[in-house]
């Protein structure tokens, strides 16, 4: 692997300074920057707006920061009889009461697709891009409510980690991370087998084993029968939100529209003027969406879908039940 691969994989590649000016295309660290105030409305406690998507009817609410055990002690008048430990208090024959503290944090946990498949767009912004806008709202709102923030980038063949911090470091070091990943994604790259998300969230579970605000920006990709079973514990021990990246092609194929596309060696045109060309792309884009709002419908995991075609601001803030700016 390059130097520059595995620099990315540990989040320390430096940004590139010189990337042009269409941040439609590639995001910059200045554009990425510029989102933090535009991100104050956002929230990802227990308490959500009555239309949030996060207090829907398919989705749990966010559970929030947990409780750690302190001691066990004598009960004193004024305690409330809710804490007393019955079984202590049985087996020693006095009332022993249980004392938690709340947690001071949740640490928050963002993997973000970068993939060659991400590298798409017929509207307005690629898929990578409304990706990264996404990550970098989510990941200011974690560090302004006073959480830890990490998150894992991936690309065909880098994975970057980046344990959940509370401090701006962390999440200078998530930009950083998506930019050198965008940074990969061009026409004339390397053909390579694309990384599987299940090899991803297998390291998700690894760095965020429970009590984890897990947010996965993605537009699915390589979705394999481990995936869903990894998906289905990720629900079950944590806060899971699915942000399910897609273009406005996917849902409504224009007619009488050449596409090139390239695995990097080989080219080819789709014509989409042909009925059985736009149906087959549909098919393939609708089994996709499908599998995602399976796993919403079973283990009660919250989806935001969220288009390439559209602002990624507002379309966060609609879906959170918030007015538009």
């Amino acid at each position: 692997m390059s130097n520059r691969a595995a620099r990315s994989r540990t989040g320390t590649l430096a940004a590139t300074q010189d990337r042009g000016t269409d941040t439609r295309v590639r995001v910059t660290l200045d554009h990425l920057r510029s989102l933090e105030p535009r991100a104050s409305g956002l929230r990802f406690l227990p308490r959500q707006p009555a239309r949030s998507v996060l207090n829907g009817r398919h989705a749990s609410r966010l559970r929030g920061r947990g409780l750690n055990f302190e001691e066990l002690r004598d009960y004193l008048p004024g305690d409330d009889p809710r804490s007393i430990d019955w079984k202590v208090t049985a087996r020693t024959g006095t009332p022993h009461v249980r004392v938690m503290t709340e947690e001071r944090d949740r640490p928050a946990l963002l993997v973000v697709d970068q993939r060659m498949t991400m590298f798409f767009g017929t509207t307005r912004n690629m898929k990578s891009v409304t990706a990264a806008e996404a990550a970098a709202l989510v990941a200011f709102r974690i560090l302004a409510q006073g959480d830890r923030v990490g998150g894992l980038v991936f690309g065909d063949d880098t994975l970057a980690e980046i344990r959940p911090q509370r401090s701006r470091a962390a999440v200078m070091r998530l930009l950083t991370s998506m930019l050198a990943a965008q940074d990969m994604l061009r026409a004339d790259a390397p053909m390579v087998a694309p990384m599987s998300l299940t090899r991803v969230l297998r390291a998700t579970a690894r760095i965020a084993p429970r009590d984890h605000l897990i947010v996965v920006l993605s537009d699915f990709d390589q979705i394999e029968d481990e995936t869903d079973r990894l998906i289905a514990g990720l629900a079950r021990r944590n806060d899971l939100i699915l942000g399910l990246i897609t273009d406005p092609s996917a849902h409504e194929m224009p007619e009488n529209m050449r596409l090139v596309v390239s695995d990097g060696t080989l080219q080819a045109q789709i014509d989409t003027g042909a009925d059985t060309t736009r149906t087959a792309l549909r098919a393939f884009s609708e089994g996709r969406l499908a599998q995602v709002l399976d796993w919403q419908r079973r283990f009660g995991v919250p989806v935001l879908p969220l288009s390439s075609g559209a602002d990624t601001l507002e379309q966060v803030r609609h879906l959170m039940g918030l007015a538009p700016r």
